[in-house]
C-alpha cells in the first residue's frame, strides 16, 4: 500500500541520516570538550537522533515545512491536500449538491471529510498513488445522514488531483466518479480554498 513515503526509503534515509549525524555529534563533542569520548559513546547517542528524525517526519507541524520544501527540490512528488475545500456532488439525476470538505493529511495518512447540508462522509480508508505520473486519490467513506430516520452508506471514489486555474490563481482540484453500495453513482468535484486544517466547514 502506498504511502506519501516509502517506508522501505524512509528507514534507510534515518538509518542512514542518523549513523552520519551520530558520528557528527560524536566529532564535535570530542573536539570541543572530551577528548577521550569513545567511539562506543555514539551508540548512546544514535537512538536519540533517530527518534528526533523520525517525530520531525511524522508531525505535522514538521512535516509540512518539509513536505514544501521537498516539493520544490522535486515538483513531481505528491502534493500536499491539507486544507479546506468547497465544490459541488453532481447525481445521477443531475441534482446539483453543494459540499465544503476539510482534509487534514500527513506523510502517514489522509483524512477526508465530506459535509452537505444533509450527511457527513466519514473517511474509512483512503490510499494516494501516482499512476503514468498523475497523483490519484483512493478514497472509501461512510456517509452518515443528518436525519438519523435514513440509513447510513458506504461508497468509494477515484480522485484525480490536478491543478486549475480559478480566478487568475492556480488552485489544487479533486474530482471523481462516486460508488455507493445503495447502487448510486455521480461526480463529485471541489477545490482547495484554504490551507488551515482547524476550520470548520459543517454545514450543521
Amino acid at each position: 500500500m502506498f504511502r506519501i513515503i516509502d517506508f522501505k526509503s524512509l528507514l534507510r534515509y534515518v538509518a542512514i541520516i542518523t549513523t552520519i549525524l551520530s558520528i557528527g555529534a560524536y566529532e564535535l563533542v570530542q573536539s570541543y570538550w572530551l577528548n577521550d569520548l569513545t567511539i562506543v559513546k555514539v551508540l548512546s547517542i544514535a537512538p536519540w537522533i533517530a527518534f528526533l528524525l523520525i517525530i520531525v517526519i511524522t508531525t505535522s507541524i514538521t512535516a509540512r515545512p518539509l513536505w514544501k520544501l521537498l516539493k520544490k527540490v522535486k515538483p513531481s512528488l505528491y502534493p500536499d491536500l491539507n486544507g479546506t475545500w468547497e465544490g459541488e456532488i453532481i447525481t445521477e439525476n443531475d441534482l446539483e449538491i453543494p459540499v465544503r470538505v476539510l482534509i487534514k493529511q500527513t506523510l502517514l495518512e489522509t483524512q477526508i471529510n465530506i459535509h452537505t447540508q444533509t450527511s457527513k462522509s466519514l473517511t474509512l480508508e483512503t490510499t494516494p498513488t501516482i499512476e503514468s505520473g498523475e497523483p490519484k486519490l483512493y478514497y472509501i467513506y461512510r456517509s452518515l445522514p443528518k436525519d438519523p430516520n435514513w440509513s447510513s452508506y458506504t461508497g468509494s471514489t477515484i480522485f484525480d488531483i490536478r491543478k486549475v486555474n480559478s480566478e487568475g490563481v492556480s488552485v489544487l482540484e479533486l474530482s471523481g466518479y462516486y460508488y455507493t453500495d445503495r447502487k448510486t453513482t455521480g461526480r463529485i468535484r471541489f477545490r482547495q480554498t484554504g490551507s488551515c486544517v482547524e476550520q470548520d466547514v459543517s454545514f450543521y
